[in-house]
């Protein structure tokens, strides 16, 4: 029988608490009675705003501070958006829920100069905001013309950089937009032939404790299978090439038959930070085997390159010890 009380760990972001307080209301509908707590806090990637993403650390930027919670008995679950989700976890610690995932896709939002143009008709020198080595490399592979700058802080304060005129347009998670009520500054909807997104991106993930069970009788009416299995692929794929978060790794994940079981389709590339490079494939089998595919696509992007293109990337972005 799952216990009354349940502690959930998050960060203070604006959309990590609106993340983290439909987790809380979706549980409290489906486990009358139980008593839900929310204890929010800063990580290492929301602390440090003057430095790239990539310069500072790759793995568990936004996620180590609400993982030593469940560690020390503090906190039963941790709320991630799963695309900031290591792919290997702490000793200890699971994935143990995986929720209905929103549109994956980027987004593109411009300045209000800019409302007339799309992302192929901006001018030459337009300045894109982004703190994604992904998002870079693929769109300077395919829009050399434009010129990119770094964008930390919360979406809120991107926002803002933008309005002020410090850049033309920024490229943001079309479901963080979403989540935050933010909808109608989506200007476009990048097409995955452009931008594939990244590994987990629209889906949130909970953490928690190898072994405990009640937290996972708790916590798994959120679980939404085709997102998982297709999530899961994804994750394996990432884990396969070695690859944190902040490396030029794109996927994108669909059923060829959704309604009938049909089988699971990944894309998977693999881009060099100048976009000069960028090595693209797809595999599809048994949606019930999604690790495997991942593991597939992994090897055959490996064997066309991306091996050496991911070395040439960690060997430049690694942070100093």
């Amino acid at each position: 029988m799952a216990g009354s009380y349940l502690r959930i760990a998050s960060r203070r972001s604006q959309l990590a608490m609106v993340q983290t307080h439909w987790v809380r209301d979706e549980l409290g509908k489906a486990h009358p009675g139980l008593e839900i707590s929310i204890e929010a806090m800063a990580t290492q990637g929301d602390k440090i705003l003057d430095v790239a993403l990539a310069k500072i650390g790759d793995k568990g930027l936004f996620t180590k501070e609400l993982e030593a919670q469940m560690l020390v008995d503090r906190a039963d679950i941790a709320v991630h958006s799963l695309k900031d989700l290591p792919t290997n976890l702490p000793e200890g610690l699971m994935l143990g829920c995986i929720t209905e995932r929103e549109d994956p896709a980027d987004a593109l939002v411009v300045h209000e100069k800019h409302r007339d143009k799309t992302l192929a008709t901006l001018p030459a020198g337009a300045v894109v905001g982004t703190s994604s080595l992904r998002r870079l490399a693929q769109l300077r592979h395919h829009f050399p013309q434009l010129t990119f700058k770094d964008v930390r802080g919360n979406v809120i304060t991107r926002l803002e950089k933008l309005d002020s005129g410090e850049y033309d347009c920024l490229i943001l998670a079309a479901a963080g937009l979403g989540r935050l009520g933010l909808g109608d500054r989506i200007h476009e909807l990048i097409d995955p032939s452009i931008s594939l997104h990244a590994v987990g991106q629209g889906a949130l993930g909970i953490e928690c404790r190898h072994g405990d069970t009640a937290v996972l009788e708790q916590i798994k009416v959120l679980e939404h299978r085709p997102t998982a299995l297709r999530c899961l692929a994804e994750r394996a794929f990432l884990r396969e090439l070695e690859g944190g978060c902040q490396v030029p790794i794109g996927v994108n994940t669909r059923f060829a038959e959704p309604d009938r079981g049909g089988d699971l389709i990944l894309t998977g590339m693999v881009a060099s930070l100048d976009g000069q490079r960028l090595i693209r494939d797809e595999v599809r089998g048994d949606q019930n085997n999604p690790e495997a595919l991942g593991i597939a696509l992994a090897t055959s992007l490996r064997e066309q390159g991306a091996g050496a293109i991911l070395e040439e990337i960690f060997a430049t972005v690694r942070p100093e010890a």
